[in-house]
């Protein structure tokens, strides 16, 4: 009857928790579409490396270093080792205990009490019989009236008078405790595997981490290039207005243009020094930021590429239901939603009886043989069965507390769910319209770069004024400064929704060790490959 009232007790709390928990994420996590609502046609989910899609080796090299020195990928690697250590120790829970003792100790007995008071120790009355210290500190096992275990007069003779001496006793002791607490109604189970989820969920956020470092260090990188880029520019159109500033003076100097326009020319060329020395400071703070995440001092040292590269088609991203079982972050999040309910229920049932099993073993002796005498050995085994009746309040509001914390979870996977979705339908969306704003760019930076052309030779020719001449170079940096901008937007809109869908990837190692496996037909060490 009692296993069957377990069993009864267990399948209602499991049927509380899972009717409550299906209501609650029936009615904040709605079904998701059969294909995304910003673009229908995105296809199967993109397999294999997205790193790659983007054909720069040197990325691959930045994102293995980071990989190997960032400081939080690495504290997230340490946390997955604590969090498997603490299921492990919960896990010991459901095993026994065992502890053990030893001990082995000599005293001085002194039974003349005149000598006692000179040396200090333990006194008895003067002539004490060798029963009474047989009785009080030995035993006479072998019956020759000699006390086993006593030392008289320090000398390893027994044969000496007893009384007016020193008695040295030795004494030795061996126990053992043995403590196994009986899971009856399964709450160390739900503790153990609740442990276990939390380690999971510590796997799948490292796991995240380690791809939202990938894209960290992707973007990081693409923002050095276009950082640049627009230094590059900006260092272009200083030389320009440079270069109109001395045109304008020497015609001033033969009396064809105003003290108007050489006020203009240098005023251009003034705005032009201040966006020169603001982009030259983008750049190095661009290239520190990426040179923290790859764990190095940021001396703004690293080199970026002559040119954002150009993108692909976007394979697919597939269907909405599917990044649930690949980003990382929602495999987190849903561990930790069912670490919470195997929580609450395991408190719930610390409202039932506890059965636990104890034994204890110890025996003692004047002599070491005596503690492993198997005649001697006295052991216990006692089973007890405990029942909280009144704790204040303590249980039920620490299960109340373990429910309430339970919905929690449930609730923040939800939302958690909610975001993404949003994450990839924006990334989504955002392919398509910064596509269009890239090629709009395009057509206003080349336009512009041709008005320029056009004004700069009626300049010099005398049928265009200063300011048509700084207009049209002002409106051509402008319109190739913006379309440098859309370009590295469309570059890392891409690596948001490659981490928007969870998307994979491989390091340059793996890449390298591939690459010889094709060649010569069989996997060969990668250092091998690199000649390290």
């Amino acid at each position: 009857m009692l296993r069957r009232g377990a069993a009864a007790v267990s399948l209602l709390v499991l049927a509380s928790c899972a009717s409550v928990n299906e209501e609650l994420l029936d009615a904040q996590l709605p079904e998701p579409p059969a294909a995304w609502s910003a673009d229908s046609n995105a296809g199967a989910a993109p397999t294999g490396d997205w790193i790659g899609a983007f054909g720069d080796d040197t990325l691959y090299a930045l994102i293995d270093e980071a990989l190997r020195h960032n400081n939080n990928l690495l504290a997230a690697a340490a946390n997955l080792d604590a969090a498997r250590a603490s299921a492990r120790v919960t896990r010991a829970n459901m095993l026994p205990t065992l502890g053990a003792q030893a001990q082995a100790g000599r005293n001085a007995i002194v039974t003349d009490p005149s000598i006692a008071a000179q040396t200090g120790g333990n006194t008895s009355t003067s002539g004490l019989r060798a029963q009474e210290l047989e009785d009080q500190y030995g035993i006479d096992t072998n019956g020759d009236g000699k006390l086993d275990g006593l030392d008289l007069d320090g000398n390893g003779s027994l044969d000496a008078p007893i009384p007016n001496r020193r008695v040295y006793i030795n004494s030795f002791a061996l126990g053992a405790q043995l403590s196994w607490e009986l899971d009856l109604w399964g709450r160390l189970s739900d503790e153990t595997r609740a442990a276990y989820k939390q380690a999971g969920a510590s796997l799948a956020d490292f796991e995240a981490a380690r791809l939202s470092l990938a894209g960290a260090v992707a973007q990081g990188w693409f923002s050095l290039i276009e950082a640049r880029q627009q230094r590059e520019l900006a260092e272009r159109d200083t030389t320009a207005r440079e270069d109109n500033l001395r045109v304008t003076e020497r015609r001033f100097e033969r009396g064809v243009a105003s003290s108007l326009d050489v006020r203009l020319a240098r005023s251009a060329h003034g705005s032009s020094k201040a966006n020169l020395a603001f982009r030259q400071q983008a750049e190095k703070e661009a290239a520190r930021r990426i040179e923290v995440l790859l764990g190095r001092y940021p001396s703004a040292e690293l080199d970026a590429a002559a040119a954002l590269p150009s993108l692909p088609d976007l394979q697919g991203a597939g269907a909405p239901g599917d990044i649930l079982a690949r980003r990382p972050d929602l495999i987190a999040a849903e561990a930790r939603m069912e670490a919470a309910g195997l929580q609450a229920r395991a408190a719930r049932k610390q409202m039932l009886p506890r059965l636990t099993l104890t034994s204890q073993i110890s025996t003692s002796g004047p002599d070491l043989s005596d503690v492993i005498d198997p005649e001697r050995l006295a052991g216990n085994i006692f089973a007890g069965l405990a029942q909280p009746l009144f704790q204040g309040g303590r249980i039920l509001a620490n299960s109340k507390r373990a429910r309430a914390a339970a919905e929690s979870a449930l609730l923040s996977y939800a939302q958690t769910a909610l975001e993404a979705y949003e994450e990839a339908e924006n990334a989504l969306a955002a392919e398509y319209y910064l596509a269009l704003r890239e090629e709009a760019l395009k057509l206003a930076y080349e336009e512009a770069a041709s008005a320029e052309e056009l004004t700069d030779r009626r300049y010099a020719s005398g049928a265009a004024t200063i300011f048509n001449l700084l207009d049209a170079q002002t409106r051509r940096i402008s319109a190739e400064s913006a379309y440098i901008q859309a370009q590295q937007q469309r570059v890392s809109n891409r690596v948001r929704l490659y981490l928007a869908i969870g998307g994979e990837f491989v390091t340059g190692e793996e890449v390298r060790t591939a690459s010889a496996a094709d060649v010569s037909g069989t996997i060969v060490p990668a250092d091998s490959v690199t000649g390290e």
